[in-house]
């Protein structure tokens, strides 16, 4: 299992949570909404530094990342956080 995150991607949260270098996003399962892994729940995501990250990835001086007590909601797959020029909006990848 590993997280990844395009540059595009790293700068679009920059600049949509106004981010400064050494910020930290936290990416976890939240009940309801539409997910593609487990009916019922969703990606939620936060600005926070992490407890005890089980997946993460520095880029543009931003650390992303996923909570070992959230790893369940990949079920053991690759996180890619991509950005959708087409659309100006984050794609996530679970496989």
């Amino acid at each position: 299992m590993e997280i990844s995150i395009t540059k595009p991607a790293a700068k679009w949260f920059i600049n949509e949570l106004n981010l400064e270098e050494n910020d930290a996003v936290r990416f976890f399962a939240r009940y309801g909404g539409f997910g593609g892994v487990h009916k019922g729940f969703s990606l939620a995501l936060e600005k926070t530094q992490p407890n005890n990250a089980g997946l993460q990835v520095k880029e543009e001086g931003i650390l992303f990342f996923v909570e070992q007590s959230d790893l369940w909601y990949f079920d053991n797959k690759n996180f890619h956080i991509k950005y959708s020029r087409k659309f100006d909006e984050i794609e996530y990848v679970i496989k």
